[in-house]
């Protein structure tokens, strides 16, 4: 049989009935759609989760002071409210092979006031070198100074979600720069708004007060106290982290006189292991999904082998008829499986369209970021195109077994 014939005789056998057609269509439609739209979700949710984990600094490598426990991605986490990092201890770790930059930290709540507003939000004492590690941008001014911290100056940098609440909705175009604010009923002045970064589940620096390291210290945590919060680290490359985690914790054991690692007083959360921890996580999630949609592609070729079958009953004279006019069994194969396959080809693209179009939605509407993948693209269709043979053979299979003789007869 000729391509163009076969192509022709598709074509007539599929609209013949086009209801049952358009209905078994419909099926491998919803499963398609459904598979790339759900991948594209989990895709753009797992790089949404690691844009905003590589947000808060590159290479990083964060020390926080008690005993590791066990959060969420299997990260570790200090307990936070205990005291056994220092400026000493900062101060060593400068002295690292491989790191590039170094800050402590002091946090904590306070109340932030101006003669109009006030409000509640976190002041963070920080080194210069916190600017770096963090990646953080100014849109006015400049970020705290080592001569600031030097002189113990009470200067201020402010997030923009600060800037709003203390100064209203034009806050962030008007010059903020030479402002003063009180912090806890001291006096400070603003020396540099840092341009809009956006929040996540880490935390938001647009609701952060950045005050020098040594003054949060000194008018904050008491005169004399050098226990530090967290002690944030840069690595020069990805590939140092390791190795540079490795030898701040044996730099800190050996300080602190500790000889067993698991009684160490701090822990380290490397910002790698993290989002590796959350890419397994997600990826497991975007499989699952799409394996949930899968179930409806098997149904469509459930439906393709049930029309099929049908269709080879109704048709049992029309092949007899070409069966004894000298068409083979290869033929009449050939044929009933051109049928199957093109539902699922036609359904596959139609598919492909919707859920491009429903990850396009999602994303524009703002309820979440879809991010569709060739790859998911080409496994819907392969699949579809899969189901198509796989559902479509045995029906063909039974149409060219047919003795002629029977099936002329056949009413």
């Amino acid at each position: 049989m000729k391509t163009q014939d076969l192509l022709q005789e598709t074509y007539l056998a599929l609209s013949a009935n086009k209801a049952r057609s358009g209905l078994t269509v419909l099926g491998i439609v919803i499963g398609i759609a459904s598979v790339i739209a759900l991948m594209a979700i989990g895709q753009g949710t797992q790089n949404a989760v690691s844009s905003s984990i590589n947000s808060l600094g590159a290479n990083l490598l964060v020390v926080t002071p008690g005993a590791a426990k066990q959060i969420g991605f299997g990260a570790s986490s200090g307990r936070g409210s205990a005291q056994s990092l220092t400026v000493s201890d900062e101060n060593a770790l400068m002295q690292v092979q491989n790191v590039a930059a170094v800050s402590g930290e002091y946090s904590g709540r306070y109340q932030v006031a101006v003669a109009a507003a006030n409000t509640n939000t976190t002041v963070d004492g920080v080194d210069g070198a916190y600017a770096q590690i963090r990646n953080i941008d100014m849109n006015e001014g400049s970020f705290i100074t080592s001569s600031q911290a030097a002189s113990l100056g009470k200067v201020a940098v402010i997030g923009s979600t600060v800037a709003t609440d203390l100064f209203g909705a034009n806050a962030t175009s008007t010059n903020l720069v030479g402002k003063a604010i009180r912090i806890n009923n001291m006096q400070f002045t603003i020396t540099g708004v840092m341009a809009t970064k956006g929040g996540s589940g880490f935390g938001s620096q647009d609701d952060t007060i950045f005050i020098p390291l040594t003054t949060a210290l000194q008018y904050f945590a008491g005169n004399g106290n050098q226990y530090l919060s967290t002690i944030d680290i840069e690595a020069t490359t990805q590939q140092s982290m390791t190795q540079v985690q490795n030898d701040i914790t044996n730099l800190l054991l050996q300080r602190h006189h500790i000889s067993d690692p698991t009684q160490a007083d701090f822990s380290i959360l490397n910002q790698q292991e993290l989002v590796s921890a959350v890419s397994s996580v997600t990826g497991t999630f975007t499989t699952l999904l799409a394996a949930i949609a899968g179930i409806s592609l098997v149904v469509g070729g459930i439906g393709i082998m049930n029309m099929m079958l049908t269709t080879v009953t109704e048709r049992m004279r029309e092949i007899g008829l070409r069966k004894a006019i000298g068409a083979t069994r290869k033929d009449i194969n050939t044929q009933f499986l051109a049928e199957a396959i093109a539902l699922t080809f036609v359904g596959g693209g139609i598919g492909v369209a919707l859920g491009w179009g429903i990850a396009y939605l999602v994303t524009a509407t703002g309820i979440m970021t879809a991010q569709v993948t060739w790859s998911s693209v080409l496994l819907a269709f392969g699949v579809s195109a899969g189901i198509g043979i796989v559902f479509g053979w045995y029906p063909a299979r039974r149409a060219s077994n047919l003795n002629p003789i029977d099936a002329l007869r056949y009413e």
